[in-house]
């Protein structure tokens, strides 16, 4: 009876996804050169019950263009960075600066739920894989989600396709 029970807790372990134990970002790809709206979902807190306070995204280089969600309950500020050369726009004047950061702070989200902060952006012209840390800020301590897909704390990732990957 034992042997049976811990082969059952052994397989019901074995169906649980890392992806939930982590920031990720869904949809997770999309067309080069587009418009691209995501959304990174926070499954949890920092640790022991600690509610999530604040929530930062970084915006990796190749992407000029960021509109984030607005959040009730949540403040949100950005931070900017040059770009040089600056870039030719479609319309209006060209880009001599975009966000390189966005940051919620308010909630607080308790640990037992989660939600999702999302993000417009116009995606680069070549197809590559985007790597966008987070900092995850909770009422105790912090967790940085900055890794390699198979670290501890992988960043959320978003794959650029071009035409031929659809």
């Amino acid at each position: 009876m034992l042997r049976h029970t811990l082969i059952a807790l052994a397989a019901a372990s074995s169906f649980a996804t890392p992806a939930f134990a982590h920031i990720t970002a869904r949809p997770d790809s999309g067309d080069a050169n587009k418009y691209f709206q995501t959304a990174f979902t926070v499954p949890h807190g920092c640790g022991d019950g600690a509610s999530t306070i604040a929530v930062r995204v970084q915006i990796p280089e190749g992407v000029f263009s960021v509109k984030p969600q607005f959040k009730p309950g949540w403040t949100v500020s950005t931070k900017n960075r040059k770009v040089d050369p600056p870039i030719k726009a479609h319309h209006g004047p060209d880009i001599t600066e975009t966000i390189s950061e966005v940051e919620w702070r308010g909630g607080p989200l308790p640990d037992s739920q989660f939600d999702n902060f999302g993000l417009i952006v116009k995606l680069p012209a070549t197809a590559q894989t985007l790597s966008f840390a987070v900092t995850q800020e909770c009422d105790k301590g912090s967790v940085q989600w900055n890794e390699k897909p198979d670290g501890d704390h992988p960043a959320p990732t978003v794959r650029v396709l071009s035409g031929e990957q659809k």
